[in-house]
């Protein structure tokens, strides 16, 4: 990467996960805080951890289509400002319907998608997918950072300064993409990081990407309706929520380190279905043991744990599926749908949580989420052996349109590529390969070959 590639990425990055900081702290103590306010429902409080997703989205992929035609950095900032009216509402207010206006507000600075572009603007095809890489991993340390903070500072200072501290972290992102993030010297589509709306019927017909979908869906539906209910478990039992950072820390830290030789297996050993099928399953058990041992706090952190080794797990195999599935010059198209996928199981995860909890009580909810993943377990049991592809982009600058059939077809001769898809308009050329079977100095020989034509 050049210097101005490693800035791009590593400002963006801590765009990316001040943002997802901000929401993720709220996770663990929304319930406990919200439950106590004026006009509060479990019915509402259910629906105010869950709202941002919903308006998240709906606008994320019109974002990211409407940053194609103005400035990417001001649909940023316009969502960055959006999601600081949001916190400041949420944090001024006196009633749960001001928190849920403001969570609502909050999902509509939906600026993933035009995050993303700005991205691949920045960077050379060879090196977006480690920019990439990295965003992905600063959204996982935020989510642990955050899932830890978030109790600590609400006892400090009450569900209030947390929405503050919020405001505060866009707040300071808004100069950052203003000064820090290089200019694109020109805005073009990338496909392997926007939404193509012409590609939607391919990507919806892809029963494997649909299951996929559904898998996102169901994750995150199963974390919102178990955390309308589970931090005020932990009250009950007799944790005060000062110290549920106590739990949530070495939960976290352990499920991660545990997660990590399942990846290797599944990646390296090419057994991503089995693991990735087995990890749902600890979900399902997880859920299974909440329903058992929901009054007892010894219980309640077991299963915790348990919960975390398998959503870990899959949230970070989840990405890599699709990425593997997906031709490569449909990748964004087929995140953009993930990505909604994702957020809407969000909303109706703390809808329906706090619909079941209000009218059926706490058990409801894990029998509930417990079914959920029993579906798609069933659902994945079906799904494709995943093609152990990466992808690669290559740029098409010096090869002439009209040779573009010869060059296809003489790259596909290389050992390990198993996919080429040539878009002139873009001067890319997206790959699938086998890493295990790539011959990189026959590659690197070809493109010189092409490059000195």
């Amino acid at each position: 990467m050049t210097a101005m590639e490693k800035r791009a990425t590593v400002s963006l990055a801590s765009i990316y996960a001040l943002r997802m900081l901000g929401l993720f702290m709220l996770l663990p103590v929304l319930s406990l805080f919200t439950e106590q306010m004026p006009g509060a429902t479990p019915k509402l409080v259910g629906l105010t951890m869950g709202i941002y997703g919903l308006t998240q989205a709906i606008l994320q992929i019109p974002f990211g289509l409407l940053s194609d035609r103005i400035s990417r950095k001001a649909v940023i900032i316009i969502g960055l400002l959006l999601f600081i009216l949001g916190s400041v509402i949420a944090a001024l207010a006196t009633d749960i319907y001001g928190v849920l206006l403001g969570r609502a507000i909050q999902g509509c600075g939906a600026i993933s998608a035009a995050v993303m572009a700005l991205l691949a603007d920045l960077t050379q095809e060879v090196h977006r997918t480690k920019a990439m890489a990295t965003i992905g991993a600063s959204i996982g340390v935020s989510f642990g950072v955050a899932i830890t903070m978030g109790p600590i500072i609400a006892h400090q200072f009450g569900i209030s300064g947390i929405f503050w501290i919020i405001a505060l972290l866009a707040t300071l992102a808004i100069p950052v993409i203003r000064f820090v993030v290089p200019n694109p010297t020109k805005i073009k589509i990338h496909r392997d990081a926007e939404y193509i709306p012409s590609e939607l019927s391919t990507v919806i017909k892809n029963p494997d990407l649909l299951r996929l979908n559904y898998g996102i869906f169901a994750l995150h539906l199963i974390l919102m309706a178990s955390f309308v209910v589970v931090p005020l478990l932990l009250r009950d039992a007799g944790l005060d929520s000062g110290r549920h950072w106590l739990v949530y820390l070495p939960v976290l830290v352990t499920s991660m380190a545990v997660m990590i030789p399942f990846i290797i297996i599944a990646e390296k050993k090419r057994q991503m279905k089995k693991v990735f099928i087995g990890a749902i399953s600890i979900l399902l058990l997880a859920n299974i043991g909440f329903l058992i041992f929901h009054d007892q706090l010894i219980g309640l952190i077991a299963c915790l744990w348990l919960f975390f080794c398998g959503f870990n797990l899959l949230e970070a195999t989840l990405p890599s599926l699709i990425s593997k599935t997906a031709p490569g010059d449909l990748k964004g198209t087929a995140m953009g749908i993930y990505s909604s996928s994702q957020f809407i199981g969000a909303f109706l995860g703390g809808a329906s949580g706090g619909w079941l909890y209000g009218e059926y009580g706490v058990g409801a909810v894990f029998i509930f989420s417990a079914a959920v993943a029993a579906s798609w377990i069933l659902l994945a049991s079906f799904m494709s052996t995943p093609r152990y592809w990466a992808n690669l982009l290559l740029s098409l600058e010096t090869i002439p349109p009209e040779q573009g059939a010869a060059f296809s077809q003489q790259l596909l001769k290389v050992s390990g590529v198993e996919e080429v898809r040539l878009h002139f308009a873009e001067n890319a050329a997206y790959l699938k390969v086998d890493s295990q079977k790539l011959d990189k100095q026959a590659l690197s020989h070809f493109l010189k070959h092409w490059q000195s034509h």
